[in-house]
């Protein structure tokens, strides 16, 4: 069977999430302590409606939901600012039982297509350090360390990578 991605829609909100909640625990728990991850899972595992609605988040589907799903927006995460030539990867996630068979690759692929086709330059990205060798896989390079700050004041260590398109 091939799995091609396609893009989301609002009404893949509930099975996107479903993905995350599947994906984000057994997946990250090598790189980060409970004590990080616990109370971080809560808000990294809900589909966000605006990536969705924007018509910029792709997902690959089997028979039984999606397995790989990621996008990108022209808004920096966390602050909406906005610069000309540079967009954000969001959200690149894999069913545990599905890696390394090339679907977040496809996803990111077609995440890079249609970003360079709306006049994107460069990608960065804030990658779990789990992320960081696939993401180095598809020629992103590594910035530095990042906390991303979540509402409440909540910080999860993350690593800013970037990759020209």
């Amino acid at each position: 069977m091939t799995l091609s991605p396609r893009l989301a829609s609002p009404d893949d909100a509930d099975a996107l999430s479903a993905l995350f909640a599947r994906s984000y625990p057994p997946l990250l728990a090598p790189d980060y302590p409970p004590a990080v991850l616990d109370p971080a899972l809560p808000l990294m595992c809900r589909a966000q409606p605006a990536l969705l609605a924007a018509g910029r988040f792709w997902l690959i589907a089997g028979p039984h939901g999606p397995l790989a799903a990621g996008g990108w927006s022209v808004e920096r995460p966390g602050t909406q600012a906005v610069e000309p030539g540079l967009g954000h990867i969001r959200h690149v996630v894999c069913d545990p039982a599905a890696t390394r068979r090339g679907l977040a690759a496809a996803i990111l692929r077609a995440v890079m297509n249609q970003a360079r086709a709306a006049g994107v330059e460069r990608l960065d990205c804030w990658s779990t350090r789990t992320a960081v060798p696939f993401y180095a896989a598809q020629g992103f390079s590594v910035i530095g360390p990042r906390d991303v700050v979540f509402p409440g004041g909540l910080v999860f260590p993350s690593v800013a990578m970037t990759r020209q398109i």
